[in-house]
């Protein structure tokens, strides 16, 4: 399993490791390591507990340093930087499939179990970098690889979940509060069905469907910015 050549991903990360253990460390799924009992390396959910505070540090010391604006906004662009969506994003982007070490099941799953991994592995990764070159080395590479996308983050507000968005937008621009407004509900009690429509006065924008009132909402607000070209 560790035969993989990671110099090229070391070239995409723009680092060079000291200890290359670690860099492959970081990339050893749990579920790994039940198919391959004689690898002799653990699986990186320490280095990925690591990470995540040195991430989360990172991105508060930038956005403390850079922007003046107040705690709960700084809150919110930083929850939208480290959540796995975009971790996962910006972890393909760099070729983290290619080195992954899954068991055979794992390796299969190509949805939403493969944005937590891949998140997962990155939070991992700079718990690496950190342990190898130091916290300096690991802040600049969260500033070079994830960070510069902060502006489009906040140009398109991917800040705001959908319905948030959709009101900021919908009041912005008609001064109207958007309504939501069950359409449908079928399916039993453990396995219901909501479809909602999204209302502007007794417009309607669009419908959402979903499991849950609210996600079925948040659907309906995530149509209805693309109909109206707010997104």
């Amino acid at each position: 399993m560790t035969s993989k050549d990671f110099s090229k991903l070391e070239s995409n990360l723009g680092i060079k490791f000291k200890n290359i253990k670690l860099l492959q460390q970081s990339f050893v799924h749990r579920s790994c390591l039940n198919e391959n009992p004689g690898l002799k390396m653990d699986h990186n959910e320490r280095l990925e507990f690591l990470g995540d505070a040195v991430l989360e540090l990172a991105v508060t010391r930038y956005l403390f340093n850079t922007y003046s604006n107040p705690e709960g906004e700084l809150t919110t662009w930083r929850a939208a930087l480290v959540n796995s969506k975009m971790l996962a994003e910006i972890a393909t982007n760099l070729g983290f499939n290619d080195y992954l070490m899954l068991s055979k099941g794992e390796a299969q799953d190509t949805g939403r179990a493969r944005q937590f991994i891949l998140a997962n592995t990155f939070e991992a990764l700079v718990g690496a970098i950190y342990l190898d070159q130091g916290f300096e080395k690991a802040e600049q590479f969260i500033q070079d690889k994830l960070i510069y996308c902060l502006p489009k983050i906040l140009e398109h507000k991917l800040y705001l979940d959908p319905k948030s968005h959709f009101q900021e937008e919908a009041q912005e621009r008609t001064g109207i509060t958007p309504s939501y407004e069950v359409m449908k509900e079928e399916g039993p009690d453990h396995n219901k069905s909501f479809v909602v429509g999204v209302y502007l006065n007794s417009d309607l924008v669009a419908k959402g469907k979903g499991p849950s009132k609210q996600a079925a909402q948040e659907d309906a607000a995530r149509k209805g910015l693309k109909k109206k070209g707010w997104e």
